[in-house]
């Protein structure tokens, strides 16, 4: 007997990326039933009829299932997938153009916008999961693609669910490296490591041998574009760090870049209205090119392979935010972090690692207890935990700026934090 997979937020653009990832797997993981589930009827009604009929022209011989009913949707499934967005991308135009009034970096998962991200996502999440708890299979596995992943896994695992949190920033490089040297993707293996949107690749290998330093050598330059950082600081420091690192290290460049161009949430409202269109066209039955620019590159390749190898056990080496456990020394063992882990049947297994460096300790670790006080806000409704949590967060203006920055963010996100607001 296959499967039961539940996807919440089954109406996101990212859906038809999804499916084709499961329908490529049917030789590791056989599923009988997708269920996507959404709160905006008519959206899924678009995005879901692409998806069956991107299936059925693969021939895919399970059943794709839309619904509106949360407790239909999870009754059962096996693994549920989240990959919603409280408020939608309206609540995230706030998040990018709230925090540069206070002169600080806008964006939708660090910072003051990850934060008002977190406050409204996490609530909602843990609802969810105790849900799953309730209606799912006994040891189903919650899988979160929801941003801001650290802090959503930080939640889920503080709670005690089966669950694994997953970001595409690791499948990306390992498709990019694969590429590089001409080889199948599943013979590259990374060791990135730290926290979610906070990490550094220390090791690439390719069938076991570690091709780094070539990599930094002939690369450097490109890589350094594309990451917005200096080249002369990978090679000195041998590693390929998170994109997001620059949010840290050049505040005040971000800030002046954004108020240059339109916001990512403006760019991405307009190809989600162009896709949508797209998908209504009923003889549409494969991914439009579009969807390309939409973001979340191998996001599917993420999620589907993932999702095998809990189901196959194969013990295949995966990028994931799991608890630490020891694995990377500094850290408790019940914070979450992202590493690489062996992946099989009972789980993600972290393999242990070498402590991060000085530097890149220091930030994890205020970063980290940031996150920790983020779940303890968005749970309580606390305002003082909440201007603690702000006032620890690396770019979020410090301790001067944490009372105006939360009256500021709890009003315009007020209709989505109800613990905030008990008196309605």
């Amino acid at each position: 007997m296959g499967l039961k997979v539940a996807v919440v937020g089954g109406g996101s653009t990212y859906t038809p990326e999804l499916v084709d990832g499961f329908a490529r797997r049917t030789d590791r993981v056989t599923i009988d039933e997708i269920a996507l589930l959404d709160t905006d009827p008519d959206r899924l009604a678009i995005v879901g009829g692409l998806a069956q009929r991107m299936l059925a022209r693969q021939g895919w011989p399970g059943r794709v299932v839309l619904t509106t009913d949360r407790d239909a949707a999870l009754d059962g499934a096996d693994v549920v997938l989240v990959q919603l967005r409280v408020g939608g991308q309206l609540a995230r135009l706030g998040d990018e153009t709230l925090p540069p009034r206070f002169g600080l970096v806008g964006q939708e998962t660090v910072g003051a916008g990850g934060f008002a991200k977190a406050l409204r996502t996490v609530p909602v999440i843990l609802d969810i999961a105790a849900e799953v708890r309730r209606r799912s299979a006994r040891d189903a596995w919650i899988v979160d693609f929801t941003n801001p992943v650290g802090i959503v896994s930080q939640a889920l695992a503080d709670e005690g669910h089966r669950s694994l949190g997953l970001c595409n920033v690791a499948i990306g490089f390992q498709r990019r490296f694969a590429e590089r040297f001409g080889v199948e993707p599943e013979r590259v293996e990374l060791e990135q490591v730290g926290l979610n949107h906070l990490t550094w690749i220390r090791a690439v290998k390719v069938d076991g041998v570690d091709r780094l330093a070539e990599i930094l050598a002939d690369d450097a330059d490109e890589l350094a574009a594309d990451l917005r950082l200096p080249a002369e600081r990978l090679r000195a420091e041998g590693v390929i760090p998170s994109y997001y690192l620059r949010y840290y290290d050049d505040e005040a460049t971000v800030v002046a870049e954004a108020q240059a161009k339109p916001t990512r949430a403006e760019e991405v409202m307009s190809i989600e209205h162009d896709l949508l269109e797209l998908y209504r066209d009923p003889t549409l039955d494969t991914k439009p090119e579009l969807l390309e620019h939409r973001g979340g590159a191998f996001y599917s390749e993420a999620a589907a392979e993932l999702i095998a190898s809990l189901q196959d056990g194969r013990g295949d080496v995966q990028v994931v935010d799991v608890l630490n456990d020891g694995c990377l020394p500094g850290l408790a063992a019940d914070d979450t972090v992202e590493v690489p882990a062996r992946i099989d049947r009972d789980g993600a297994h972290p393999i242990p690692q070498a402590p991060l460096s000085a530097a890149q300790a220091d930030l994890v670790l205020r970063v980290k207890r940031y996150e920790r006080l983020a779940v303890r806000a968005a749970i309580s409704g606390d305002r003082a935990v909440a201007r603690e949590a702000l006032a620890s967060n690396p770019i979020a203006g410090g301790p001067d700026l944490a009372v105006s920055l939360l009256d500021a963010i709890l009003a315009a996100n007020r209709r989505w934090l109800p613990r905030f607001f008990p008196d309605g």
